[in-house]
C-alpha cells in the first residue's frame, strides 16, 4: 500500500512540474532549475517537494507582477 501511495504521489508531483511549466511559458517565464527535489525523493516513502530553483532578478520580477 505505501509503495502505491508514494507512486502516486510522485507521479501527481511529476504532473503538478509539468503543469507549472505549461502556465509559466503562457505568461514568458521560463524557471530552468524548475523540477522534482531529488533529495525529497531518497526518503523511505517518498513525499517529493518541488524546486523552484534559481531565476534571474528579472524572471523574479515578472513572476511576482505575475501574481499580483
Amino acid at each position: 500500500m505505501e509503495a502505491r501511495h508514494s507512486a502516486l504521489c510522485v507521479e501527481e508531483a511529476e504532473d503538478t512540474v509539468k503543469e507549472l511549466r505549461a502556465a509559466l511559458l503562457i505568461a514568458g517565464i521560463t524557471l530552468p532549475s524548475l523540477g522534482i527535489d531529488p533529495v525529497s525523493l531518497a526518503r523511505e516513502v517518498p513525499c517529493p517537494l518541488v524546486e523552484l530553483g534559481r531565476c534571474s532578478v528579472e524572471t523574479a520580477r515578472r513572476l511576482a507582477a505575475v501574481l499580483r
